[in-house]
Order: structure tokens, then C-alpha cells, then sequence
């Protein structure tokens, strides 16, 4: 009975406790990491495309930034765009980045479940659907930032603008690590 009762106050005294800032590194391997660059892929390539319309879309308190984003996309049947800029303020946030230099490609997932913080950029591409978004934080202490993942909730507001460009657009192997 003693060690239950140790035990409940144990779980008490964590539960009180504030979140911590977790960070997971995943390596990210295809069988084209070991492959050698191709002649036959140019250096750098311009892809021409005009946009259709620009949208902005405001995200109130305590959403998804991310899965907002991802319902306006569907939404507003947008297939191909720019990210152009995006503002705001966070309750907490879920990003990751790069943390190495060779292939395969690792990623370190950083989240913190009670930091606020400002949105001072945002940027990237929605590819045939899907969003690859880019962003820079700030605490107060620094600015900090990478790619945004589920689980960043919106604080005061955000509001990220969009450049719609044509279903045409040829943006097939825009982030393809392997189309090199």
C-alpha cells in the first residue's frame, strides 16, 4: 500500500511539472543517396508559371497551423502555389531541419509543447497538393526556424499568403533529393 501511494505521489509531483523541448533525430535514406550526380539534370533550371490568384489566410487562436493550411489547399482546390509570407505568433511549435551534411539526409524534430513565439517568416512551395512550408521563429532570445510539422498551434493570429499558380505547372521533381 506504501509504494502505491509513493508511487501516486510520484505522478502527482510530474504531472505538475511543465512540458520539456523534445528533440528526435530520424535518418532519412533512399536507395538514390549513394548514387552519383546525373549530366543529364542541369545545375539549376527555371520553371515559368504566372499566378492565377493570391490568397491570405487568417488562422485564429489555438489552431493547427499546419493542418489549417492543408484544409485551405484542399478547400480552395489549389494543386500548385508559392508560399510568399506568413505572420503571426505560436502557443508552442513542432519543426525540423537538417542536422548533417552528407547522404543519407538526417532530420532533427525539435518540439516544444509550452514556448510562444512570433512568426517572423514563412515561406515555400504546396507541390501537387502537398505543403512544404518553411518558417523563422522568434522567443525574445533568438530566431530559430525549419520546416513546419503538425502540432504548431497559432497564439494572438497567423495569417500566411499564397500565390496560386496554374495545375501546369511542372513542379514534379522540385524537392526530389534523388533528381540530381
Amino acid at each position: 500500500m506504501r509504494t502505491l501511494t509513493v508511487a501516486s505521489a510520484l505522478l502527482a509531483m510530474a504531472a505538475g511539472l511543465p512540458a520539456q523541448i523534445t528533440q528526435t533525430e530520424l535518418t532519412k535514406a533512399t536507395p538514390s543517396d549513394s548514387k552519383p550526380n546525373s549530366d543529364k539534370v542541369p545545375d539549376v533550371y527555371a520553371i515559368p508559371g504566372q499566378f492565377k490568384r493570391v490568397l491570405v489566410f487568417r488562422f485564429k487562436y489555438d489552431t493547427d497551423l499546419l493542418g489549417g493550411i492543408e484544409k485551405m489547399v484542399k478547400q480552395n482546390n489549389i494543386k500548385n502555389a508559392v508560399i510568399l509570407a506568413g505572420i503571426g505568433s505560436v502557443r508552442n511549435y513542432h519543426i525540423h531541419s537538417v542536422s548533417n551534411r552528407t547522404l543519407p539526409s538526417k532530420n532533427i524534430f525539435t518540439k516544444d509543447p509550452t514556448a510562444p513565439a512570433d512568426i517572423a517568416g514563412m515561406n515555400g512551395y504546396i507541390i501537387n497538393g502537398t505543403i512544404h512550408c518553411h518558417m523563422t521563429m522568434t522567443n525574445g532570445e533568438h530566431a530559430f526556424g525549419g520546416h513546419l510539422e503538425p502540432g504548431t498551434t497559432v497564439f494572438t493570429f497567423g495569417i500566411v499568403t499564397v500565390g496560386v499558380l496554374s495545375d501546369d505547372v511542372d513542379f514534379t521533381y522540385l524537392d526530389d533529393k534523388s533528381y540530381r
